[in-house]
């Protein structure tokens, strides 16, 4: 895939980001006048329409060349650089994705082919208008978040929710100014030489490991184990600074956008500026020039979420995935890919290392340790004065608690104690909404979502039933929809807006936060929230798993976990890893500065062997028990799997292709894989499609993919029927 100079009029192959040209994506063209080169941005004729691509080297023939259709223009972009094209064509064997899908996930930035220029952007000048309505105090606010990063007119309209209009007013006020600006400037320059938070015992010594290895610029992947609080992203910045040194680029991922705005913080305060943001809260206007800056080496270090693993980095030269155990780094819809393993893919390519950060890492990484494949760090102890907390289990069974409640007598009592000392507790439920079921009382009908086979929850606050599948919503129905009888409708079980109810009861002095994702309207809305309990601004803070991924809240002092059992419960292969996990992570909340912390899991099986684990905090022991079982049974990270997925209206169509998949399963056969199934999906109706399983089990090192590909080849599809293959799956549903 070396780079290629082509000649004007030359038969080139371009990758476009439409689903034409088969697996691979290649379509013949003619280079321009002027010529083009290997990774060259295009734009291409395809039928009546100009699409964008990309020069991948030399046309595959067989087409009249007579009739070949020149390249309209190359685009005012950096070529794509090797390193990339690579990463692209090999992660699309791996997660057997055509290549254009793949492409498109590169080029996620508007504008890409409009040539530089300037644009109108606002900036708050500190003046206070004269009337402040509460449109124009969002506008301001919205304005004040921004910082430094450019925004335009529309862009700060729709993040305030405001009409162009209020936003013009201020400007006529005084209180904002309109400048002219370069559509694409280089981000602020970061001083890797800037001190950092002094490093003590153990981190000293892992500190100087990582920059060892992004000294050395070559690729190895090293697993940075610490307990939550022992000072992790101290340890990983003092590896991004030496990447800055050496005038590399440095990548870090985060599971989740309200993580980052803590994080940069750290970050501006290490190196005296703020890095460059890829994620969905990023206005277009500066998607855009971070695509662009990255590619042109005026970013140096990027923070996102697994998306910004496509960036076109000039000199990439260390990636680290924070929280890499998490579940969001695998994306569950369209091109089907675990940024883990991606950044670990990208980074042997283009020789970087990667640090892979967790308190609790993933079964995968921890046997890749284990084996040798990857380095391991351990931080054993908290930063600073902070200590550990005390970990204990509260037995249900001998607790006496009505029907309607969920907070047992200990811990309401524990939670008293600590709002009475002016410290925070945190109850932790891993349920959005208000009850995850609505009953009939009268005949037993449970309220389903009409396009999905899944249950409606029952959200309060919006006065709405939700479909957590698909989205849907209609209103809380007074009269039940099967036998048409009023007033028995019930809900059934806690979500967090019901526990919020109990709370209020219980603590009517107590100031309440709720922290669920489905409550806030923006990404910046939570953050904000977050930072306002960080300031103490609420006694008892309600959450769901959000709460679990890395926030500082420097006065919680109590966990408590409301049902600890709710993840033990199914055959999910990762449930009991994903449980002890999950309740570490919440655990690791409390006590995180000078306070010592409790935090105590609500059980009704506190001989569990997952529960009996969290309390130990053995966790060796656990991934070495965990490990056994997952060795014994072939499955991964001691075995290969893939799940097919069928889906279409029509329910007989896709269990007849199910079962033909199965009866030709010869290609797998051959490599000594079986299949299973087809079923049907845990969620079997989502959106009004049906939707079909199957199962592919291998040894580990089969070469499963090529095999994968054979086999569905043989069957052809109906136009209507979607088949979606998922290497490494995650989830089961």
């Amino acid at each position: 895939m070396a780079d290629e100079v082509f000649p004007a009029g030359a038969r080139v192959g371009v990758v476009t980001t439409e689903p034409l040209g088969g697996a691979l994506g290649l379509l013949d063209y003619r280079a321009p006048e002027g010529g083009s080169c290997t990774g060259d941005f295009v734009e291409v004729p395809l039928g009546p329409r100009r699409v964008h691509g990309v020069v991948w080297g030399q046309g595959a023939g067989g087409f009249d060349e007579a009739k070949l259709r020149p390249i309209n223009r190359v685009l005012d972009a950096q070529p794509m650089r090797e390193e990339l094209r690579l990463f692209l064509a090999r992660a699309a064997d791996y997660t057997l994705t055509p290549l254009p899908a793949m492409l498109r996930l590169a080029t996620r930035a508007p504008g890409l082919g409009d040539p530089p220029a300037m644009r109108r952007i606002l900036r708050a000048t500190g003046h206070e208008p004269e009337r402040v309505t509460e449109a124009r105090a969002r506008v301001l606010d919205v304005l004040a978040e921004f910082g430094e990063a450019p925004v335009t007119l529309g862009e700060l309209a729709v993040q305030a929710g405001v009409s162009t209009g209020v936003v013009k007013g201020l400007v006529t006020a005084g209180a904002i100014r309109e400048e002219d600006a370069p559509r694409d400037q280089p981000f602020p320059w970061l001083d890797p030489e800037r001190p950092g938070v002094v490093l003590a015992g153990d981190q000293v010594a892992a500190a100087e490991a990582l920059v060892a290895a992004v000294t050395a610029g070559s690729y190895g992947t090293t697993l940075l184990k610490g307990v939550t609080g022992s000072g992790k992203t101290e340890v990983y910045l003092e590896a991004v600074a030496a990447c800055l040194r050496i005038g590399r680029q440095a990548l870090v991922l985060l599971p989740e956008i309200a993580l980052t705005s803590e994080f940069l913080t750290r970050v501006e305060a290490r190196f005296g500026a703020r890095p460059a943001e890829w994620h969905s809260g990023v206005t277009v206007t500066e998607r855009r020039r971070v695509w662009k800056m990255v590619a042109e080496g005026g970013a140096q270090l990027v923070v996102g979420a697994r998306s910004a693993l496509f960036l076109p980095f000039q000199e990439l030269g260390l990636i680290v995935v924070d929280e890499e155990h998490d579940s969001s780094y695998k994306q569950e819809d369209g091109v089907l890919y675990n940024a883990r393993d991606m950044a670990v893919l990208r980074a042997s390519i283009c020789g970087a290392p990667v640090i892979l950060a967790s308190a609790t890492p993933s079964l995968e990484s921890w046997a890749n340790a284990e084996a040798g494949k990857y380095a391991r760090i351990d931080l054993g102890a908290r930063f600073g004065i902070a200590e550990l907390p005390e970990m204990r289990a509260i037995d249900m069974r001998a607790e006496k608690l009505p029907g309607d409640r969920w907070i047992s007598p200990a811990l309401a009592g524990a939670v008293e104690a600590r709002v009475a000392a002016g410290e925070q507790a945190l109850l932790f439920l891993n349920r959005r909404g208000y009850a995850p079921v609505t009953i009939c009382r009268a005949c037993g009908h449970q309220v389903g979502c009409d396009h999905c086979d899944a249950r409606m929850v029952e959200h309060r606050f919006l006065k709405r039933l939700v479909c957590h599948q698909c989205g849907a919503t209609k209103p809380i129905p007074l009269a039940c929809p099967s036998c048409g009888v009023e007033g028995r409708m019930a809900p059934v079980g806690p979500g967090v807006e019901r526990l919020a109810e109990e709370v209020a009861e219980r603590f009517p002095q107590a100031r309440l936060a709720v922290l669920s994702s489905d409550l806030f309207g923006s990404a910046r809305a939570l953050k904000e929230r977050i930072e306002q309990i960080a300031r103490g601004e609420a006694d008892i803070i309600i959450g769901t798993q959000i709460v679990a991924k890395g926030h500082n809240f420097p006065l919680l002092t109590l966990v408590g976990v409301i049902d600890a059992d709710l993840g033990l419960q199914g055959s999910d292969l990762r449930a009991a890893e994903r449980t002890f996990q999950l309740m570490r992570q919440v655990a690791g909340r409390a006590g995180r500065a000078e306070r010592k912390g409790i935090a105590l899991l609500q059980t009704h099986q506190p001989d569990h062997p997952v529960i009996r684990a969290i309390l130990g905090g053995d966790e060796e022991a656990f991934w070495r028990a965990e490990a056994a079982e997952r060795r014994a049974a072939g499955v991964p990270p001691y075995g290969r799997m893939a799940g097919i997925i069928l889906s279409s209206p029509d329910v007989a169509q896709v269990f007849d292709v199910g079962g033909e998949l199965a009866r030709r399963d010869g290609p797998l056969q051959r490599v000594g894989a079986q299949v299973f199934g087809p079923a049907p999906a845990p969620i079997a109706r989502v959106r009004g499609r049906h939707r079909v399983r199957l199962l592919v089990k291998a040894d580990k090192g089969v070469a499963l993919q090529p095999a994968l590909a054979e086999w569905v080849a043989q069957v052809r599809l109906p136009s209507n029927l979607r088949l979606a293959i998922d290497v490494d799956p995650q989830s089961f549903l």
